[in-house]
């Protein structure tokens, strides 16, 4: 059964990544043939910290606020994002062998430890890079309010659940592997849902 998993997600991610991956960017294309300022009025705090218009890519003329360079980091957007997709699949396999190597664990296997160990400390890694590239990638050119609930607003709420689910599950690692154990598997739960949602 996990087997099947792992590979059902490997190959919604290579259909998703090579073949639908314009059904994420779609928005940038129709930001970029709206008439309006160069900056949205609305930004996560992580991309006001670097880009915004007082932002330490400004203040440090990395990236002046012109046409040309915010069409400059509409590309760069889109390839991080990109990258945050290609990750997040990556990430989720890395959780589902986590997920069966901790319940072998569990169950007194312990010759899988260091294996547990090792695989925990990759999904971390590759988890939080793909956070980090979803927070800090320059904000799109638009960024509406939308009433009621969609893909997007769901991924993120979402988001929001399974980063503090990955944080609890590695900061209590070691202090309380019965809360541990329910951050982990809320954190996959969590985690595959998000990407569920925002590709249906």
């Amino acid at each position: 059964m996990i087997r099947f998993l792992i590979f059902f997600i490997l190959l919604l991610s290579l259909s998703s990544t090579f073949s639908q991956e314009e059904d994420m960017f779609s928005s940038l294309r129709s930001e970029a043939e709206i008439d309006t300022s160069l900056l949205p009025d609305r930004m996560i705090f992580t991309q006001r910290l670097l880009w915004g218009e007082k932002g330490l890519m400004r203040k440090m003329r990395i990236s002046p606020l012109t046409i040309e360079q915010r069409e400059s980091e509409l590309k760069i957007r889109r390839k991080m994002l990109k990258i945050h997709q290609v990750i997040g699949y990556t990430t989720l396999v890395g959780m589902l062998a986590q997920g069966f190597i901790g319940s072998q664990l569990y169950n007194g296997n312990y010759k899988l430890y260091e294996t547990h160990k090792l695989i925990g400390n990759l999904t971390s890694i590759s988890y939080f890079t793909g956070a980090g590239l979803s927070l800090f990638s320059p904000p799109p050119l638009v960024n509406k309010k939308t009433k009621g609930l969609n893909s997007i607003k769901a991924h993120k709420y979402l988001a929001s659940i399974h980063f503090s689910a990955m944080v609890t599950t590695n900061f209590l690692a070691k202090k309380n592997k019965k809360i541990h154990r329910i951050a982990a598997y809320t954190a996959i739960g969590s985690f595959a849902t998000a990407i569920i949602v925002f590709k249906f």
